[in-house]
């Protein structure tokens, strides 16, 4: 079993270690923590990276940072089924945990320079399995927070079955990176000479208008959380700069 990074009284920054260190394109590299918590903040979706009887796995799911909790430089929860295998193998080991949040569409002059704007992390961590209550239920309530600000207060409790069925894990964030692709496309000398266009084609993460389910008594209103989300997710986000 791997020995998880000790927690440190100051966080420091991005990229301690050989393998968070960016080899390939290293000018896009932050050394900025604080850089991690802004693709984390945003993001509702991380891949879990694991080996499963042999073979490496990765899946997608709900994640959630924790910036307040014991750890100095953070946590990540992730939580699953009890009989998730992906969740059952991973605190046994070091996993590798992946975020991408897409900006735009780079595209240039050539085919061999179009690309994606992005903000991506990766995050290595032998994973920690909550069993203490108590950090259970916040680590559930940051996970439903995350998704939809403030609707974890409006539902009811979970109950004993649903929390027996469920499997909470704690990443250390200490052992991270971060790499932002951001501005114009870099196209050769000559392509741009010849005056062709090239840009950038922003993307965003939008919401349409609540749908109510069917079930809903008529007349029901839409909560005010998830109009609040689907007004924020509906504004324009502001060009960096």
């Amino acid at each position: 079993m791997d020995e998880p990074v000790p927690l440190v009284d100051e966080p420091g920054p991005l990229s301690p270690t050989v393998r968070t260190r960016i080899t390939r394109q290293p000018d896009l590299a932050s050394t900025d923590r604080s850089a991690l918590r802004v693709v984390l903040d945003e993001a509702y979706v991380c891949h879990l990276g694991v080996v499963v009887d042999g073979t490496p796995r990765v899946v997608p799911t709900i994640c959630a940072p924790d910036w307040d909790g014991a750890d100095p430089a953070g946590t990540l929860y992730v939580h699953g089924s009890v009989a998730a295998t992906s969740l059952v193998a991973a605190p046994d080991q070091t996993v590798c945990v992946t975020v991408t949040l897409v900006d735009g569409l780079m595209l240039a002059r050539s085919g061999f320079e179009h690309s994606v704007a992005y903000r991506s992390a990766t995050v290595y961590a032998v994973p920690r399995p909550v069993t203490d209550r108590v950090e259970v239920l916040r680590a559930l309530d940051l996970l439903v927070d995350h998704v939809v600000p403030g609707r974890a207060a409006t539902l009811r409790p979970h109950t004993r079955k649903e929390l027996a069925a469920t499997r909470v894990l704690a990443l250390s964030l200490a052992e991270a990176s971060v790499k932002v692709s951001e501005g114009d496309p870099e196209d050769l000398p000559a392509d741009v000479a010849a005056g062709t266009w090239a840009g950038r084609l922003p993307t965003r993460t939008v919401a349409d208008p609540p749908r109510t389910a069917a079930d809903v008594p008529p007349g029901t209103p839409v909560p005010g959380d998830v109009l609040a989300l689907a007004r924020r997710l509906a504004a324009p986000r502001p060009e960096p700069g």
